[in-house]
């Protein structure tokens, strides 16, 4: 059974939006786009080379696909992360899309809850769901995400798109490791682990 995992950076405040500039995403207004580069440091970038170094595909909603597929087809083949982008298989959950362009993606059929659930019974590696935040949202309420892999970095937004939205279904999370950057940016990766627990003190 393959592992579907969750790779997002994070705000204090949770929010996911437009991490990577400021047109990448300003959807409902929202005017904090890039803020993720003065936000972070070396440690981030070697944390996110090796969380990828255990997937073999990425799963993708419309909005971060169709950012993703104007970058990296022409992107500095110096980066080493290019030729990685480029060749991972790419699965792609969309109501609107017809056809994909970039190399190596593939457009998910029917149902996305079923459609993922046939890729989890698949052969292969993990699957990391890059951005996607409303396409997360959907696995997080259908009990599919395996994993949580998330850079929390120092910066408060206040306003924008959250991973847990409001909405969210009440999980308990078993953490596999969290470690914190010299810049303060931690590094967390967490897993599903049942309800939560009340109590009283």
């Amino acid at each position: 059974m393959r592992k579907i995992v969750v790779c997002t950076f994070l705000t204090l405040d949770g929010v996911l939006q437009a991490p990577g500039g400021p047109d990448e995403d300003a959807e409902s207004g929202f005017e904090h786009g890039g803020w993720q580069k003065n936000a972070s440091d070396d440690e981030v970038g070697e944390a996110i080379a090796g969380w990828y170094q255990h997937s073999d595909a990425m799963l993708l909603g419309r909005k971060t696909y169709e950012i993703f597929a104007s970058y990296w087809p022409t992107a500095d083949p110096a980066n080493p992360f290019t030729e990685r982008m480029n060749s991972t298989p790419k699965y792609v959950a969309s109501r609107t899309l017809t056809s994909l362009e970039w190399q190596n993606s593939t457009l998910l059929d029917g149902d996305v809850v079923q459609a993922v659930r046939t890729l989890k019974e698949s052969d292969g590696g993990d699957i990391n769901v890059v951005g996607s935040g409303d396409l997360a949202q959907t696995l997080m309420r259908h009990d599919l995400v395996d994993e949580y892999r998330l850079t929390i970095h120092p910066v408060i937004i206040g306003t924008g798109k959250r991973l847990f939205a409001d909405g969210a279904i009440p999980t308990r999370l078993e953490p596999v490791s969290v470690s914190t950057t010299k810049g303060g940016t931690v590094l967390a990766v967490y897993r599903p682990n049942g309800k939560p627990a009340y109590d009283s003190y």
